[in-house]
């Protein structure tokens, strides 16, 4: 049986689905942050990969790990950040906890990374605390 289970309103039969395509604006507002965020940890992994001298780092730090490390890091965390975040475009239902799970992971590797780049990871943690936010918040549903 190949029928599909979506009315053409965009409800489902027999179960619960947002009122919208988007779920409220949240989860639009979430994709848009993440795939912006996966853009610059992407950039900012490269940056970290093709020169490290350009990050300072703090002396006596709990958490030294190497630049170049961390770029790697940054570089692949940023690219599965920004492809979640496409995929919540499209409305794959398991974007939604993979986008929790990777902005959870952001927050760590940012909150590490703030003796190189105060200011932006601290943005950034802010950022993801959003994300998490927007991606967990209630949605208003129907019942079909």
């Amino acid at each position: 049986m190949a029928s599909s289970n979506v009315t053409g309103t965009g409800h489902r039969r027999g179960g619960f689905a947002a009122e919208s395509a988007w779920a409220t604006g949240w989860t639009g507002a979430a994709a848009v942050l993440m795939t912006f965020g996966g853009i610059m940890a992407i950039f900012q992994g490269i940056a970290a990969i093709a020169e490290d001298d350009v990050f300072v780092v703090t002396q006596n730090w709990t958490y030294e790990f190497s630049v170049t490390g961390w770029g790697w890091i940054h570089l692949i965390l940023g690219a599965l950040v920004f492809l979640a975040g496409l995929a919540l475009f499209q409305g794959a239902a398991w974007a939604r906890a993979v986008g929790v799970a990777l902005a959870g992971l952001s927050m760590i590797a940012n909150f590490l990374w703030l003796p190189h780049a105060p200011v932006w990871s601290i943005v950034l943690i802010v950022i993801d605390g959003f994300i998490i936010w927007a991606l967990c918040a209630p949605r208003r549903e129907s019942r079909a």
